[in-house]
């Protein structure tokens, strides 16, 4: 069986002072180059995960390996393997978007040409080239998300996490975003993605999950999940495995 891009095995989860467990004996695994999609209701779950996915969180139970490695056993080099665009904006907003590229570059490991050449493939491909040179804080929502996304993948990364990279922005800045992940997937980047924009999330993900109550519910093929439960579409399926009660309490 070829290397999963991530491969997670009995995990459980707590934060301190909690008393049940947030996550509990999960299992899941990505194949290497799927668009995959983590969806939940609100309080399931998903945000823990991705962060525990991206190491921003540490588990003490189970085991979550990203391309075989194991998550907090490596050196720093490792970090390069992957890339998260969180949904809060993660730049510094009084730097013009090439000083936070040439920031995150450099924290990544990347040399000043690298940088450099890097910078000016985002821009042009990012639709940033004209406003490369002035503040972020000066930018509308969508070119902010376009800077978080620039941030993210600045050092080519194998696996790229996205926790609702659309948020907040108008439809072609969506159309945009979503066009330039699925080019990055043709060229070989796993994308691990999650969103409350289901229709969205139909157009990219070709394999999703369904996590609830820290569990993973459901997890195949969009198309297979549909045809197993009679439903057409994403949101179907959602209110299907998870219930129309609120969740947002």
């Amino acid at each position: 069986m070829s290397t999963a891009a991530v491969q997670i095995e009995h995990l459980g989860f707590r934060y301190p002072g909690q008393q049940g467990m947030c996550i509990t004996d999960l299992n899941l695994r990505v194949e290497a180059g799927d668009r995959f999609g983590l969806f939940g209701p609100n309080g399931a779950g998903k945000t823990t995960l991705m962060n525990l996915m991206t190491g921003l969180l540490d588990y003490k139970q189970g085991s979550i390996r990203l391309l075989g490695q194991e998550l907090g056993r490596h050196d720093k080099s490792f970090t390069r393997l992957f890339g998260f665009v969180p949904q809060d904006f993660s730049f510094y907003q009084e730097l013009t978007p090439l000083e936070n590229l040439a920031f995150f570059g450099a924290w990544s490991g990347l040399g000043k040409k690298e940088i450099s050449a890097r910078s000016a493939q985002l821009m042009e491909v990012l639709g940033l080239s004209d406003v490369k040179n002035k503040p972020v804080l000066t930018f509308s929502g969508g070119m902010k998300r376009r800077v978080n996304l620039a941030i993210g993948v600045i050092h080519n990364p194998s696996i790229l996490f996205l926790d609702e990279p659309t948020v907040g922005v108008d439809i072609h800045t969506r159309l945009a975003i979503i066009d330039y992940l699925k080019q990055l997937n043709q060229a070989g980047t796993t994308l691990i993605y999650t969103s409350h924009q289901l229709s969205e999330a139909e157009d990219l993900c070709q394999t999703i999950a369904l996590i609830d109550q820290g569990k993973i519910i459901a997890s195949d093929s969009l198309q297979g999940l549909l045809a197993k439960h009679g439903e057409l579409g994403l949101e179907g399926l959602f209110l299907n495995l998870t219930g129309r009660a609120y969740r947002d309490g």
